[in-house]
């Protein structure tokens, strides 16, 4: 019965974290599209907090991963948008609300990829995020006004990781969350994709069908790094505390 409690209370958790971050990433990019700087950095600040509200009842091995998610869709914000120009910002920034909201991106593609409609239906739900964006993708090349080869490329890329990666799941979840952010913000003019990709000059889509890859790829490297974080952190601090206990030397 204890059991069945803490999964009932587990269970409800984990739809809170995704339904807000559904709804809050909506919400911000909303009001983003007629905010100013000074809007920004509040709506940062309350993006901190609330990402800190929605770590509290996670492992530290999560903690760790949001971190490392943090920190890598930061620096590729900035080469990205800023540098390259593949998209821009309406204020040629990378707004303050941006880094923490990787992180909610990230902890709610981990809360989705463990939750029992994943693990239950993974063939289900890996069928339809083909579906969608493999239909997507050849609309972005066949019908749309706007070319999309780029996108198709990308998305030809997220299929590959999602067979041979090794956590589809958490891609799976990536799909649906950043699917849904990368819409809402360029039809509420939040941002907006170059035309042509800066690397490879192949045209894209606003968003490119494929652009759920590049998250695919931050969640792969805070999976990967994250435990080899945590294990160096865990073997200082036991040395540093080793030191401590020693007694001192007489003579």
């Amino acid at each position: 019965m204890a059991r069945l409690l803490t999964d009932a209370i587990d269970d409800g958790r984990d739809t809170a974290i995704i339904g807000s971050a559904f709804f809050f990433v909506a919400l911000a990019l909303y009001l983003d599209a007629s905010a100013n700087i000074a809007l920004q950095h509040t709506m940062g600040l309350c993006a901190w907090l609330f990402l800190g509200l929605m770590l509290l009842g996670e492992s530290t091995a999560v903690r760790m991963q949001v971190l490392v998610a943090i920190a890598f869709a930061t620096l590729g914000e900035y080469f990205a948008s800023v540098y390259l120009g593949a998209y821009i910002y309406r204020f040629e920034n990378v707004p303050a609300y941006v880094p923490p909201g990787h992180g909610m991106v990230y902890l709610t593609a981990v809360v989705m990829a463990r939750s029992r409609l994943f693990i239950n239906y993974r063939q289900q739900v890996t069928w339809l995020v083909l579906a969608i964006g493999g239909v997507w993708s050849l609309w972005g090349l066949l019908i749309a006004e706007r070319g999309d080869t780029g996108g198709a490329l990308l998305f030809a890329i997220f299929v590959y990781c999602l067979y041979k990666g090794r956590s589809p799941l958490v891609y799976l979840g990536a799909f649906f969350i950043t699917t849904w952010l990368e819409v809402v913000g360029t039809w509420s003019g939040t941002w907006y994709w170059a035309v042509y990709d800066p690397v490879l000059g192949l045209p894209q889509g606003n968003p490119p069908s494929g652009v759920a890859v590049w998250y695919v790829m931050v969640d792969a490297l805070a999976l990967a790094l994250a435990p080899r974080l945590i294990l160096v952190i865990t073997g200082a601090h036991r040395r540093l505390f080793k030191r401590r206990a020693l007694p001192p030397q007489i003579g």
